[in-house]
């Protein structure tokens, strides 16, 4: 429209009427017209918006033509799975040596004393005492060889990273040890693997280690290096049964005079033997490459690209076990990316302070630390309208995540969650968890609450932690989504159970460069996890959802038969009565020839008081614990989720026992990743159970 045009159009009767009627209006009626126009344009200009899905989130993954019914992830341009994401990083030592390049020396790993800043060392600080560290095994005698073998029995922190990378730097192997696993693994490991030096923390496990080779159970064992300061008391005690102890500086200042040129590994050297701890027998030694590491990694950098890719600007808490391969494969992505690692202070007690002071941006969890927060959250909304405020402003932004919506400046972020945010340091980005199945009802809320893209996983150490993962921009819980670009996964028959892979179910089964290559010195067990085909019999039994992901929905191992024939899986259902608020544990038992299930349980030490008071019990825990009238009310509740959560009416327990001691790795009863040893716990409460089957009648 030309000027002289538009001059006219103004001059317009109608909007010369308009203007007038404006005019008469009053001035506080102008200014709410403005107020509202500002407000429309401000909400115009910061509403959300979706985060762009790199899929069809209709169809996450897609079947390979010719491969019996396998899927592989909608991301990839081909069937074949991704093996690296950068062409110069193929191991552990090409993603570090990137991490020096991209940070240009920023900072790389740092710890704390307790009320003290982070003190970070800068990624060529960790390459320098990497490199003297590993010079100072070869001056040692050690092989710069994949078949080198070097332990390390530590908690997380600086030196372990380290170490690794001075094991890396010269084409060597890394068995970590950690202490949950007890003294009798401890020794079997040392053995099986041959390890002849190991790097420890504390005084407490060089002694531990001692023992082994005083009581001539670990021959081997000639060094321990320690990272902690020690006595002379403990270098004599050493020298009595033909033990070298050293400190970790007087291992880098001799490597640092005795400086070697590296011996990088090839991408199909191993990298790592990881022990798994069985719920019976002995650990067994997954023997991990450093392809599968980085294809692993790979392939979490592509479903994340565009989205999250991890930068210089990122931080990181390390917490979870280094001895597993979840907190690994997370650790290798922020190295490469330049990113930080800060450490906690290894009391898990402190936790929370150490993220405070950290701020971390990248924050990997596990359920059991999930679901401690989100029974604590609502365990503080304790009066009716905080309860009430709670649901409310949850229900509004899961409304928004249904829609592909993640922020953490909504109104009911500045107004409820906010205070959840800054207990995580408040700046938290990304969220990823794995290692165990989390309820969907606890995901969904803290998504919501925590305003940060959270994503699920699923594997286990065989595949180098994770198989799938959610895709960006599905914030729908109850599925671990897709296939990761690195694999391809596929569900077979479990006939004795009814899973058919026709009907979309059945025994999860992975095939990919993720995979390993077999348990150390163990091929029967090897045979039992790996196919002739090379595909991984994970045990786990899957469902494939409409839209391509995966839902774990069963456990092949641990089932059991009732009188009738009915089979049960008792992970299953003790995942549903965990939600039951005072129930902290629960082991759920049943007998081929008996009718019904039963039930241990441990209530939460936390809640139980409160929660019987609300129902009129009062007592101490242990009081509370003896009371049949408060067992029968956290029977009821359970039942009642059970119900609510589609239980059959076999699969629901008669009768529970209320016990006040959790369940622990100390006491037996736990393996050290948390998973119950069934065959122990039968054992420990027969008198309990053979009382429940002998005065409950159905």
């Amino acid at each position: 429209m030309q000027a002289h045009e538009l001059f006219r159009y103004f001059r317009m009767p109608e909007l010369v009427d308009i203007r007038q009627y404006v005019r008469t209006l009053p001035t506080n009626t102008l200014m709410g017209f403005g107020a509202f126009a500002a407000i429309t344009t401000f909400w115009y200009a910061t509403r959300p918006r979706a985060l762009k899905p790199p899929c069809d989130l209709s169809m996450q993954s897609v079947e390979v033509p010719g491969s019996d019914g396998a899927r592989r992830s909608a991301l990839l341009d081909s069937d074949e799975p991704l093996v690296y994401f950068y062409e110069d990083v193929r191991t552990l030592y090409e993603g570090f040596q990137r991490g020096i390049q991209v940070s240009n020396d920023g900072p790389c790993l740092g710890s704390r004393k307790p009320d003290q800043p982070y003190e970070w060392l800068s990624y060529k600080q960790v390459a320098e005492m990497a490199e003297c560290i590993g010079s100072a095994l070869l001056h040692k005698g050690f092989k710069p060889s994949p078949d080198q073998f070097i332990g390390i029995f530590a908690q997380n922190r600086p030196e372990w990273v380290i170490i690794e990378q001075g094991c890396f730097t010269y084409s060597m192997v890394v068995v970590p040890l950690y202490d949950t696993l007890g003294a009798e693994a401890i020794t079997y490991i040392v053995n099986k693997a041959e390890l002849s030096l190991i790097f420890a923390d504390k005084p407490d496990k060089a002694n531990l280690l001692l023992d082994g080779v005083e009581n001539k159970l670990t021959p081997g064992l000639k060094i321990i290096v320690l990272m902690d300061t020690f006595g002379s008391d403990l270098v004599e005690r050493g020298k009595k049964c033909g033990v070298e102890v050293i400190s970790m500086k007087a291992m880098e200042d001799l490597g640092r005079a005795n400086k070697r040129k590296p011996k990088p590994p090839a991408p199909e050297d191993l990298a790592v033997i990881c022990f798994t701890s069985g719920t019976t027998g002995n650990p067994k030694g997954a023997m991990i490459t450093h392809q599968n590491v980085m294809c692993d990694c790979s392939a979490f950098v592509k479903v994340t690209e565009n989205t999250v890719t991890p930068s210089t600007d990122d931080t990181l808490i390390s917490f979870l076990p280094l001895a597993h391969m979840f907190e690994r494969v997370v650790e290798c992505v922020m190295l490469c990316h330049g990113a930080k690692i800060g450490f906690f202070q290894g009391d898990i007690r402190l936790l929370m302070d150490d993220l405070k002071v950290l701020q971390p941006t990248i924050f990997p969890v596990v359920p059991r630390l999930l679901n401690r927060m989100f029974d604590r959250i609502f365990a503080q909304a304790n009066t009716t309208l905080k309860r009430w405020l709670l649901d409310f402003a949850s229900k509004r932004k899961e409304a928004e995540l249904r829609s592909g919506i993640i922020r953490n400046n909504s109104l009911w972020d500045k107004l409820i969650f906010h205070k959840i945010q800054s207990s995580l340091g408040g700046k938290v980005r990304l969220m990823v968890t794995g290692a165990a199945p989390v309820s969907a009802t606890v995901l969904t809320f803290l998504r919501a609450a925590l305003g940060c893209q959270f994503y699920e996983g699923y594997g286990q150490t065989e595949c180098t932690a994770g198989c799938s993962l959610s895709v960006p921009g599905d914030w729908t819980a109850g599925h671990v989504g897709a296939p990761m670009p690195c694999n391809l996964i596929k569900l077979v028959d479990v006939e004795e159970m009814n899973y058919l892979a026709a009907k979309g179910e059945g025994e999860v089964c992975v095939k990919g460069p993720n995979v390993f290559k077999g348990y150390l010195k163990d091929p029967a067990k090897t045979a039992e996890a790996l196919d002739k085909d090379g595909w991984l019999h994970t045990g786990d039994i899957g469902k494939w959802l409409p839209n391509g992901t995966l839902k774990i929905i069963d456990r092949k191992k641990h089932i059991f038969k009732l009188a009738q024939g009915e089979y049960i899986a008792p992970e299953k259902i003790e995942n549903v009565y965990l939600r039951s608020e005072p129930v902290a544990q629960v082991f759920v038992h049943g007998e081929s020839l008996q009718a019904f299930l039963i039930a241990i349980v441990v209530p939460d030490v936390e809640i139980l008081c409160s929660w019987a008071r609300k129902k009129g019990f009062d007592g101490t825990f242990e009081e509370l614990c003896r009371n049949k009238d408060v067992k029968k009310a956290i029977l009821d509740d359970m039942v009642r989720l059970g119900k609510d959560s589609g239980l059959k009416p076999f699969e629901q327990v008669k009768g529970i026992t209320l016990h006040p001691e959790l369940f622990s790795v100390n006491n037996g009863l736990l393996t050290p990743t948390m998973k119950a040893k069934r065959p122990e716990l039968r054992n420990y409460f027969r008198s309990q159970i053979d009382e429940l089957y002998a005065t409950i009648k159905v």
